[in-house]
């Protein structure tokens, strides 16, 4: 689910959008189930997923970028600025 990377941390994340609330559920498999009250259109869900795994994780929004999967449910999220103890702390994983 979480592997380092030399300035934070890679995040596997499966999404479901379209629900009535955005809420980190945990732990799916080999991922991180994250439910996004956003819809998949226009990039709304990847921003609003973008944003709450930054809360979570307690980085800047910045910090937080989709390198795969981008029109996909199964995404790779790199976190710069963290590493992988707190990241398993902080998503209480």
């Amino acid at each position: 689910m979480i592997s380092p990377t030399k300035d934070g941390i890679q995040l596997r994340v499966r999404v479901q959008a379209r629900t009535s609330r955005s809420e980190v559920v945990g732990q799916m498999g080999d991922s991180l189930k994250v439910r996004l009250a956003a819809p998949p259109v226009d990039g709304a869900a990847n921003s609003e997923l973008v944003k709450i795994v930054a809360k979570r994780l307690g980085v800047p929004r910045a910090s937080v970028s989709i390198v795969h999967g981008l029109s996909s449910r199964s995404k790779i999220l790199r976190v710069s600025g963290i590493d992988v103890q707190e990241a398993y702390r902080r998503l209480g994983s």
